[in-house]
């Protein structure tokens, strides 16, 4: 979530180091990124007070006023206490580090996670729909897709992006550099993350895997109607599903596929194979039609969010993938296009900024261009699977279909009203949409749900991500306000009000690196990697019962009328990602159907009902200003 992101200039500009709230350590530091060289502040490491106190606030929803004390008491003895050596432990690690957070938060979030990517980790953008009316027409945008995504990986590598501000700070800029040529290599206990560069991309069709050159042996690049040409022999050389779907394997748990890479890379064949997608610089998934979706735009909506989440299974595209690599475009014979993103290296504001660049290439229909004088012929990749190998395949798709149908989704788009409403109302779209889900929740469970929505900390050196803890006592307020018929309008909006400033101050503290989430999980390291117990804090039920996030959002912005879905991060809980538009919110829901403690449609229907009763009361009650 990047809250007023405005493109500005490519010159990098200076800024003054955060001192409210933080422990001041640092001056700036340098960056490679889409410039080359950024110089940015490091990341800020909170005082530690400032954090328990925050904490504190922010667990009072789930506890009872016992639990409250007994929690307040367990939090003070760790201020005072362990928690201070593990404050200057950690103070020592930021001296030495650009970012204090960076290399932990890639090892614990991404690498060290043993789930599948697929729908735990990596999430799906959905692109506006399109009418193929026979395959030309699908080949032809998948082509004009490549082009794009090739142009624009120009402009990063001849640092032609220009830099993001937040406000009048500048943004790191070096995740763009890693989103083309990426791939995420399976190993035991911890992934590696391979950095590449190429002149080719890896195709996939009806499982087989492809080499496809975009430059020719000239050096000039492919134009349109070679790359089409390329396409179609692509197909025509794979009519029949591949015996055995390797790809497959990388929608496993991540242990259980590194010791499938390490039996096919005993075969010098599987290895070549391995290495040449690895190097590629992304995918080109070319796909079956998903199949019926009842007639209603939502529900082809929630059925294209499959397709890209996780192939809608192997029995349909899920086999068709290598999840592996960071970015997988998927272009349907249907119509449904996206892509599917491997998180790690990356959040989703980088990939949402390249899917409207590519939307926008795509309809523009620019001249085919001048050809390449010798184009490459695509090359089929083989692999050898021995019965060991065959038979893994097999359990992956069972346990790829599994997780399929486990996952229910609803996305919709919410017409009604936009973020222009919302401003007019001198409010942040961002921080009522959050409520509202607060809302929506408590009147579906009558009790408080922990709530995470990510903080993007670019403003920082190495920046990823804080946690935004919308779960505030002003929401609950609102929540119980809004349910209460006896409640006026007026004082309906003014809790409204109230929660939406809580929200949004929480926000402004998260995006400055003055979170709570992030600050707790260094201390916890730090106490693991010097060999000191645990503190009793990360035990206590005021933790665990707040950082079980059982709503897990993240507003993904773009122009086009596309939106970015994923698993929820919790059995229990529920996934909200969401793209405001000036008229209108593109929602993608989900929850997981074997878990009694969720129950998507209630949520979703409660989400739109707490939406237009927020609108509602704002045009009944009198106008205040936040």
């Amino acid at each position: 979530m990047i809250k007023g992101l405005k493109i500005l200039s490519s010159k990098p500009l200076s800024l003054k180091p955060y001192a409210s709230s933080l422990q001041v350590f640092s001056n700036y530091t340098s960056t490679k990124g889409v410039h080359n060289e950024q110089i940015l502040p490091r990341l800020p490491l909170p005082k530690l007070q400032d954090t328990i106190n925050k904490y504190l606030k922010t667990v009072r929803p789930f506890l009872s006023d016992d639990e409250y004390n007994a929690t307040t008491k367990i939090a003070k003895d760790f201020e005072n206490g362990v928690g201070q050596k593990l404050q200057d432990l950690l103070l020592k690690r930021a001296e030495k580090h650009r970012n204090w957070l960076e290399d932990w938060w890639l090892n614990t979030a991404y690498l060290e996670y043993r789930d599948p990517v697929v729908v735990f980790s990596s999430p799906g953008l959905v692109f506006p729909f399109r009418k193929f009316n026979n395959q030309q027409e699908q080949l032809r945008y998948a082509a004009k897709t490549l082009l794009a995504a090739v142009d624009y990986k120009s402009l990063i590598d001849n640092d032609q992006i220009p830099v993001e501000m937040m406000g009048k700070s500048p943004l790191d800029m070096s995740q763009y550099k890693k989103i083309f040529g990426t791939c995420r290599i399976p190993w035991e206990k911890r992934d590696k993350l391979s950095f590449n560069d190429s002149k080719y991309i890896t195709v996939l069709h009806n499982n087989h895997i492809f080499h496809l050159d975009l430059w020719g042996e000239d050096g000039k690049q492919l134009n349109e109607d070679q790359i089409v040409e390329n396409l179609a022999k692509i197909i025509s050389l794979s009519p029949d599903r591949a015996i055995s779907a390797v790809g497959v394997l990388t929608s496993e748990n991540r242990d259980t596929w590194a010791k499938a890479y390490q039996l096919l890379s005993k075969d010098t064949t599987n290895a070549s194979s391995l290495r040449d997608i690895e190097r590629s610089l992304f995918i080109l998934c070319l796909d079956r039609a998903c199949g019926l979706w009842a007639g209603r735009e939502d529900a082809r909506r929630s059925l294209a969010a499959a397709h890209t989440i996780h192939g809608d299974g192997a029995q349909h595209n899920g086999a068709n993938r290598w999840f592996d690599k960071t970015v997988q475009f998927i272009v349907g014979a249907d119509g449904v296009t996206g892509l599917t993103y491997e998180h790690s290296p990356a959040e989703g504001q980088p990939i949402a900024v390249l899917t409207d660049y590519i939307i926008n290439y795509v309809n523009q229909n620019k001249p085919v261009g001048t050809p390449s004088s010798k184009p490459k012929q695509p090359v089929h990749l083989q692999f050898n699977v021995n019965t060991d190998v065959a038979s893994m395949i097999k359990t992956a798709e069972t346990n790829l279909d599994k997780l399929a149908n486990n996952l229910e989704l609803d996305c919709f788009k919410f017409d009604q009203f936009g973020k222009d409403f919302i401003k007019s109302q001198k409010m942040s779209p961002d921080s009522f949409l959050q409520i509202a889900m607060q809302y929506a929740f408590y009147s579906v469970h009558a009790t408080a749900g922990a709530h995470y929505e990510s903080a993007a900390t670019r403003m920082f050196a190495g920046g990823r991500t804080e946690t935004i803890r919308s779960c505030s006592p002003e929401s609950v307020a609102f929540a119980r306000a809004m349910l209460d018929d006896a409640t006026p309008a007026r004082d309906k909006v003014a809790a409204m009000r109230d929660a939406i400033k809580s929200h949004k101050d929480y926000t402004v503290q998260a995006l400055q690196g003055l979170g709570v989430d992030r600050h707790l999980l260094g201390l916890k390291l730090t106490a693991i990697e010097n060999g000191i117990e645990i503190p009793k804090l990360y035990s206590d039920p005021g933790f665990t019962r707040s950082a079980h996030m059982r709503i897990s959002t993240s507003q993904v912005a773009c122009a086009c009328d596309g939106f970015m879905c994923y698993g929820p991060l919790v059995g229990d809980g529920y996934a909200t990602c969401y793209n405001p538009r000036a008229a209108d919110v593109n929602f993608a829901a989900s929850a997981f159907r074997d878990n009694r403690g969720s129950d998507l449609a209630a949520y979703t229907a409660a989400l739109r009902r707490a939406l237009t009763h927020m609108h509602d009361a704002l045009l009944h009650a009198a106008p205040s200003k936040l």
